[in-house]
């Protein structure tokens, strides 16, 4: 026997246009609850699971404090006029290298003097004439 769809009835379904806009309203108003409840209920449970986060939002949002410059510890200052030390001391000694290997202080005979004094008697005052007197 083959299959024979019923009739459609139609449904008797009247609303006025003041009951339809009643509708809709209500459903707003409703919405509006239900979403203000929402928020108040998570705001009230998540509140004390955000306030680490709030507070460090409310610390970036200061500007920061005047930071004293951190003084740097004794043995790295130590170390850095060492090295710097090391540093003058070898740039002195290629000069000095340099002033005893030239030929032009072969004919300077202030030059050939102080030479001769830093090479038997090293002294401050011996470089500091070599470095003078020689080119």
């Amino acid at each position: 026997m083959p299959y024979r769809p019923a009739p459609r009835r139609p449904l008797p379904v009247q609303l006025s246009a003041l009951q339809l806009t009643g509708s809709i309203a209500l459903g707003l108003w409703l919405g509006f609850l239900a979403i203000a409840l929402t928020w108040w209920l998570a705001s009230r449970l998540f509140s004390h699971q955000l306030a680490p986060v709030t507070e460090a939002v409310q610390q970036i949002g200061r500007p920061p404090a005047v930071a004293q410059p951190q003084p740097q510890p004794e043995p790295q200052n130590r170390m850095f006029e060492q090295y710097e030390e090391n540093l003058r001391k070898n740039e002195q000694q290629v000069r000095l290298d340099q002033a005893r290997s030239s030929t032009r202080n072969l004919s300077n005979p202030k030059c050939q003097f102080w030479l001769q004094q830093d090479q038997t008697a090293p002294s401050e005052k011996s470089r500091a004439n070599v470095l003078q007197f020689c080119d």
